[in-house]
């Protein structure tokens, strides 16, 4: 079972980076001179990455919760 939870965890670091990279993403689009006609894509690109982490979190804390109900059923059972 530990190596769900490093799994559940790994997924939450990989929804960070992702944002992580559409935040930086998006702010080299906005700060782009000469390209107003995109300035829309930088934009789109910092709404989502907002929603990567909001995404991100909800499934990490609701696998936790699982997992959490796992493991005392899993210790309630008696042998």
């Amino acid at each position: 079972m530990e190596r769900t939870k490093l799994a559940n965890e790994r997924t939450l670091l990989s929804y960070i980076r992702s944002s992580l990279y559409l935040l930086v993403g998006g702010i080299a689009l906005i700060q782009l001179e000469g390209f107003e006609t995109i300035h829309y894509l930088g934009y789109v690109a910092l709404f989502l990455t907002i929603l990567f982490l909001v995404i991100g979190i909800i499934c990490f804390r609701r696998l936790n919760k699982k997992l959490k109900i796992y493991y005392e059923q899993a210790n309630s059972v008696p042998l």
